[in-house]
């Protein structure tokens, strides 16, 4: 059984920090093709921020680059998402997911959630002065 759990959600004033973690267990950093954080708003479609293939390579939503780094730490089966200056409009509930290497869905993009079929439960991210 795949579960993804996140923290280090909160509330930060404009230009703050956070850094989010997922821990991933019942399957290794081996086991996947790429992990990635999304992040879903109010009333608007769930967005890819940031996504790591199994090779390390990365990839960025234009909104975050620069801001926001993704990173992780095999060791710990551990996703973690660095973010700097913060702004209001980046409010959101954050998603950990990943997508398995068995799994047999179109890989659309890295950044696309119909990508992706393990999913964690979310931590809010509030930007507010």
């Amino acid at each position: 059984q795949v579960q993804l759990v996140e923290s280090g959600g909160g509330s930060v004033q404009p230009g703050g920090s956070l850094r989010l973690s997922c821990v991933a267990s019942g399957y290794t950093s081996s086991s996947y093709y790429y992990m990635c954080w999304f992040r879903q708003a109010p009333g608007k479609q769930r967005q890819g921020v940031a996504s790591i293939g199994s090779d390390g390579s990365t990839r960025y939503a234009e909104s975050v680059k620069g801001r926001f780094t993704i990173s992780q730490d095999n060791a710990k089966n551990t996703l973690y998402l660095q973010m700097n200056s913060l702004k209001t409009e980046d409010t959101a509930m954050y998603y950990c997911a990943a997508r398995g290497r068995r799994y047999s869905g179109t890989l659309y993009s890295s950044l696309t959630p119909a990508s992706f079929n393990y999913w964690g439960q979310g931590t809010q991210v509030t930007v507010s002065s």
